[in-house]
C-alpha cells in the first residue's frame, strides 16, 4: 500500500454513511472537503469532537468545505452514537458519519497504523482541495484530541496562499498580515500588493492579507 502524500489525487471511494451512500468525489463536487477517522464509535474523545465539528459547521460552510468523519463500525452503531454526541454536547450532529467496516476506506487513506493499535484507525484528518488534491494532512494519536479551530485556520491559509502568491507566517490567523511568496520579484509588488509592504529582509517582505 502506497503512502499518501500532499499534491496527490484523494482516493475516491463509495461508502455507507448516516447520510446514505455517497461516491466521495462527486459528494464534494466543486467544494474543499474535510476528512477525519475515529478510532471507533462510542469512544469519549470523539463524542467532543463530532460535537465539536457540528458547532462548527456554519464555519466550514463559510470556506466551502463539506465534512465527513468516518469510523470502523457500522451505520445503525453511528445512529445510536449520534443520539449520545447530540444529547452529551448539546448540538446536532449534521455531516455524514462513513461506515467502513471492512477499512476498504481506512486502507486508501493509510489511517490504520499498526504500531499504535492494528485493527483501530488513528485520528487522521486530510484536507482536500476543489482541485481533489490532498492539501494537509495531521496525524494524531487515538488519546489526543484535534484542535478545530486549528483547522479553520489552516484552511483560511490554504485557500488564500492557493489564489495568491504569499505565505502564512507563523501563527498567523485570519486578517494578519502575510509573507510575500519568494518568487515575486520587487517590480511585480506594487501590482500584485497594491496595499503596500514592509521590506524586512529581502527574503522576507510582509504584506497586508490581500483578499480582505
Amino acid at each position: 500500500m502506497s503512502t499518501l502524500r500532499l499534491g496527490d489525487i484523494a482516493p475516491d471511494f463509495t461508502a455507507q454513511t448516516t447520510e446514505g451512500e455517497i461516491n466521495f468525489h462527486e459528494w464534494l463536487g466543486d467544494s474543499w472537503g474535510i476528512l477525519f477517522s475515529h478510532p471507533s464509535d462510542y469512544t469519549p474523545v470523539c463524542t467532543t469532537e463530532l460535537g465539536t465539528v457540528a458547532k462548527y459547521k456554519e464555519e466550514f460552510n463559510k470556506r466551502n468545505v463539506k465534512i465527513a468523519a468516518l469510523s470502523v463500525d457500522g451505520v445503525e452503531s453511528h445512529h445510536g452514537w449520534i443520539k449520545d454526541i447530540n444529547e452529551t454536547q448539546n448540538t446536532t450532529v449534521n455531516f455524514p458519519i462513513i461506515a467502513d467496516e471492512d477499512k476498504k476506506v481506512s486502507d486508501l487513506y493509510d489511517m490504520i497504523h499498526p504500531n499504535a493499535d492494528n485493527t483501530l484507525t488513528v485520528r487522521s484528518v486530510f484536507v482536500i482541495g476543489a482541485d481533489k488534491k490532498v492539501k494537509l494532512i495531521i496525524v494524531y494519536p487515538a488519546s489526543t484530541g484535534r484542535n478545530f479551530d486549528e483547522l479553520l485556520r489552516v484552511i483560511d491559509s490554504l485557500q488564500l496562499t492557493a489564489y495568491h502568491k504569499v505565505a502564512t507566517p507563523a501563527n498567523w490567523k485570519n486578517g494578519e498580515d502575510v509573507v510575500i511568496s519568494p518568487a515575486v520579484s520587487n517590480e511585480e509588488i506594487p501590482t500584485l500588493f497594491p496595499k503596500g509592504h514592509k521590506e524586512v529582509k529581502p527574503y522576507l517582505r510582509v504584506t497586508p492579507q490581500p483578499n480582505i
